[in-house]
């Protein structure tokens, strides 16, 4: 057994030495102390030693494959070392190279429209307001003074989910929502996605953004409706801008107008941009109906108040002077870069 040992031995380091790559040294480990090693073999002949000899021999086996152990994880460094010195002499690294630049993302022409006009109507004392979605009919159309025969409706050919829920067509019902708590006054924007089902093209979507905002507070005019949509037209599109109130109709508003901006392009002369007129229409607006306000459990005799309401998409389009609402939703990075 001691003959066997020695032999085992002197042909495992010898065979360790000559090894010149970790595979060829991972073939001696196993040759020699694999399940099916040289080593392993000779331990499963103890049976055959003497009882009384079995705990010399089986000291002798475990000191020869501490000593090839041994042997390995110092042939396995070097072996290591001379790789990794042939890898650094054919992997030069060029230190003059310039390195490459993480593209980094930014915010889409909507949100940065979006955060411009939060900022300045936070500016005036305005809190942003969100609501839902899925909205019930009673609060996208019946609290609004738009009943089930209304002619407003089938302009808006709506969404719905079933006689009671719809995809909601304006952020107004947030507006109904705030005024039904009950806690006056009131100054609010109310940002966020609308469906209506209209057709694809340069200036429509089935989905877009608006921002609608309401004021409800005692002795509320017209007049403080024009004079804070004159300042926001002033912020947004620079301090030379104009603003005309044209008569128009909108159920939930009484009197209604919509309102134009001087074309902040030629300053009123007449372009391409204002199509000749000098003016941009810009936005609806009006001073919320008696109705509206008794819904919401409002007495319209003490408290009166204005609405207004901006398609996000059309201040981008203005304001980034972009021809095609599409762009903004079609994610070429091309187009999306250039903001």
């Amino acid at each position: 057994m001691k003959e066997k040992l020695e032999k085992i031995r002197e042909e495992a380091l010898g065979r360790i030495q000559a090894a010149r790559s970790l595979e060829e040294l991972n073939e001696v480990r196993v040759s020699f102390l694999g399940k099916k090693g040289a080593l392993t073999e000779l331990l499963k002949g103890m049976k055959s030693v003497a009882p009384k000899d079995r705990p010399k021999v089986g000291q002798m086996v475990n000191e020869v494959r501490a000593l090839l152990e041994d042997a390995l994880e110092e042939k396995k460094a070097v072996l290591e070392d001379a790789r990794l010195e042939e890898q650094l002499k054919k992997e030069v690294l060029d230190v003059t190279l310039p390195a490459k630049k993480n593209r980094v993302g930014h915010r889409h022409p909507n949100t940065i429209a979006l955060e411009e006009v939060e900022r300045i109507f936070v500016g005036m004392g305005y809190e942003v307001v969100e609501g839902p979605e899925v909205e019930k009919d009673y609060y996208n159309f019946e609290a609004l003074n738009i009943p089930k025969d209304h002619p407003a409706r089938d302009e808006q050919d709506t969404f719905y989910i079933n006689d009671e829920i719809v995809l909601r067509t304006q952020t107004s019902p947030v507006q109904v929502r705030t005024m039904e708590q009950g806690k006056l006054p009131i100054r609010m924007i109310a940002p966020g996605r609308v469906f209506r089902s209209d057709e694809v093209d340069a200036t429509h979507s089935p989905s877009f953004h608006q921002i609608e905002g309401l004021v409800i507070d005692k002795h509320i005019t017209f007049a403080d409706l024009k004079g804070t949509l004159a300042e926001f037209a002033k912020e947004l599109f620079g301090e030379e801008t104009k603003v005309k109130f044209r008569p128009h109709h909108f159920p939930f508003t009484e009197p209604s107008a919509e309102m134009d901006v001087s074309c902040f392009k030629c300053g009123g002369k007449g372009c391409r941009f204002c199509k000749g007129s000098g003016w941009i229409e810009i936005l609806g607006c009006g001073m919320v109906h008696p109705k509206v306000l008794k819904m919401c459990d409002i007495d319209p005799e003490e408290y009166s108040g204005f609405a207004f309401g901006v398609g996000l998409e059309r201040i981008a389009l203005l304001k980034y002077e972009i021809d095609d609402m599409r762009l903004l939703y079609e994610n070429d990075i091309r187009f999306l870069k250039q903001f």
